[in-house]
């Protein structure tokens, strides 16, 4: 697979830099231009991701969190949101629907959300050495472009 363009940023883990990171990812996806409920999607995805790694990686410090997205053959884009914190025991069960770590007010639909949201995900964690999140969408041209 050819990348054709890519960037990588870093942020604390602090939850105002969620919506930061949602508008990056926008900002980047334009190139390939998406619809707007592919954009919504994006959007909806890495904002769950960078969730997660605030709530569950970092749940009693600020850690770091770092984000990649590169476009994949012209049409597909990839993100990559990856933490350092205290890692998933069991991947299989915290992408179960409903489970969740976080306490009662969290819902526990993190990935099932960015599941079906994107075309793929991809979850990888140590405990004790972080997770990363690998989602990709491909974004088809529409017709009638200008």
């Amino acid at each position: 697979m050819n990348s054709s363009n890519y960037i990588k940023i870093e942020f604390p883990s602090k939850s105002c830099n969620e919506a930061f990171a949602r508008a990056a990812a926008a900002a980047f996806a334009t190139q390939l231009d998406p619809s707007m409920e592919e954009l919504g999607d994006i959007k909806t995805a890495v904002s769950e991701a960078v969730t997660n790694c605030i709530v569950h990686a970092y749940p009693q410090t600020i850690g770091k969190v770092s984000m990649r997205l590169r476009v994949i053959d012209s049409c597909i884009l990839e993100i990559s949101v990856r933490d350092w914190g205290c890692g998933i025991e069991n991947v299989g069960q915290a992408m179960e629907p409903l489970y969740t770590t976080g306490g009662d007010d969290r819902s526990g639909m993190g990935f099932t959300i960015m599941d079906s949201f994107m075309d793929s995900l991809r979850v990888r964690s140590a405990s004790g050495k972080g997770t990363t999140v690998t989602m990709r969408r491909c974004i088809s041209p529409r017709t009638g472009r200008r």
